[in-house]
């Protein structure tokens, strides 16, 4: 990643575009991850990180690239979520319409009104896959 970041640096309109499916965190680890933390409807806090707070596991990956870029140097590069979605059919009890329906209406409702967690993250584009 940091050859990446430092090339986007020297190029300060490009953005680094990144694929975010909390859905992936929950198959894998059910136990651990909750449905509520991933699908933007829990209504407690999930996550404390020093002054961030997390009630979604969404905000939490797009703020820890705008932190790891940060560490490698790329403080001015914009990140674009270029997918995001759930699946809503496949691999057993996890691909639903409705489980994939909640997660879609929650997601345009989230960046449609989101608070940046990254104080220098000013813009807030990305693209659902469906």
């Amino acid at each position: 990643m940091t050859d990446i970041v430092r090339f986007l640096v020297l190029d300060t309109d490009s953005s680094l575009l990144i694929n975010v499916y909390p859905y992936f965190a929950y198959k894998s680890d059910p136990a651990d991850v909750k449905l509520d933390y991933d699908l933007f409807t829990t209504k407690t806090l999930v996550v404390q990180d020093g002054p961030l707070s997390y009630y979604n596991l969404f905000d939490a990956i797009v703020d820890s690239f705008y932190m790891a870029m940060e560490i490698v140097g790329g403080h001015n590069v914009t990140v674009v979520v270029s997918e995001s979605g759930w699946p809503s059919a496949g691999s057993g009890e996890f691909n639903t319409p409705e489980l994939a329906g909640t997660y879609n209406r929650k997601f345009i409702e989230h960046i449609s009104s989101r608070t940046n967690k990254v104080p220098r993250q000013t813009a807030y584009e990305s693209m659902m896959f469906k």
